[in-house]
């Protein structure tokens, strides 16, 4: 081959390469595009590891198409009713999860509620479901010193959860907040920002806490354990979750906690339901507002499915999850069935 020849196959050579070069950037112009127009139509994953993520993720899901569900039942005391209802939304996943259970312990009625708003895929929120009442009913403590078998059981869950994630290739986390009827006590707990809120005499007030990065005493513990808080479409931990408390985020466990913030109230006339939802409802509607919307159904299946409904035509972007608690102390006598539980 002579000299020219071979200049003209290097030439050659050098444009092949410049082609598949540019074809390569015009791909990941693209693909960028695509994740624009993906961020723009869904909205900010308020909780998530960021928006492919939530679409991506085929981790036990249900997809949009299916139809919401709901449901409810009534104690065997008769001093409480609940309801829930749960809907993907208008999200092409689902990574909510709720449970509703009534169980005896030590011959007492006990009622366990809880809204799990996975992020990073389903196995977080589906696992906390699946774990946590069952670790604080066994807690030697449960009835004795509740609050601190609620936190035990949150860390224990927590720890489990990720032992159990040593061979996935992706993080995945979960928010909970819970309530647990004991006697005349309501203990409600959370990590994460799906959120309760009560009726107290007519008032709306919120019994749980949104933990996010921003807050000045979130941001200063992150801080103090090494790591920071940045904006990022919102503020973010490390610039990747929108939460600062929260089960799972292997990767990010050391600032993303999941102790619980514990707060108890009485349970007497004067304290007529409670909302658990995730933030697929608070996104678009304010406490006063779910209260106000409310108050009228006496039925906490229908209302729950009432706030549901709410948040999807005032056009939330994420899952919707709601479950509505009737006390029920001036309405004695009512028959309940036996121990029950349900969940997505």
């Amino acid at each position: 081959m002579n000299v020219r020849a071979i200049g003209l196959d290097c030439n050659l050579q050098i444009r092949s390469f410049l082609a598949e070069y540019r074809f390569l950037l015009l791909l990941l112009t693209f693909c960028l595009l695509i994740k624009e127009s993906i961020e723009l139509e869904l909205g900010d994953s308020s909780d998530g590891m960021g928006y492919l993520n939530s679409i991506l993720s085929s981790s036990g899901q249900i997809h949009a198409d299916d139809a919401p569900v709901s449901g409810g039942g009534l104690s065997q005391n008769g001093q409480f009713s609940y309801g829930y209802a749960s809907s993907p939304g208008k999200r092409a996943s689902m990574e909510d999860f709720y449970e509703t259970r009534i169980d005896g312990v030590d011959g007492e009625i006990v009622g366990l509620f809880g809204v799990f708003d996975g992020h990073g895929g389903a196995r977080a929120a589906e696992y906390v479901k699946q774990n946590l009442f069952s670790n604080l009913i066994s807690h030697p403590k449960f009835i004795s010193d509740t609050k601190s078998a609620i936190a035990d059981a949150y860390s224990h869950t927590d720890s489990e959860f990720l032992k159990s994630e040593n061979n996935q290739n992706r993080d995945a986390g979960s928010t909970a907040s819970t309530a647990i009827l004991v006697g005349d006590r309501l203990l409600v707990a959370n990590v994460g920002d799906s959120r309760a809120v009560i009726c107290r005499g007519g008032n709306a007030i919120a019994v749980s806490r949104d933990h996010k990065p921003d807050q000045t005493d979130e941001r200063q513990r992150i801080e103090d354990a090494g790591g920071f808080v940045m904006w990022a479409g919102t503020w973010r931990v490390g610039g990747v979750l929108a939460v600062s408390r929260a089960f799972g985020d292997r990767l990010l466990k050391q600032y993303v906690v999941a102790d619980p913030e514990i707060q108890e109230e009485k349970i007497d006339s004067s304290l007529e339901f409670l909302i658990l939802a995730s933030d697929g409802l608070w996104d678009v509607v304010t406490n006063e507002e779910a209260v106000a919307m409310i108050k009228p159904i006496q039925d906490a299946e229908a209302a729950a499915k009432r706030l549901m409904q709410e948040a999807y035509q005032r056009g939330s972007a994420d899952n919707i999850t709601c479950v509505v608690v009737r006390f029920l102390a001036n309405q004695g006598g009512n028959q309940g069935g036996s121990s029950q539980s349900s969940s997505m």
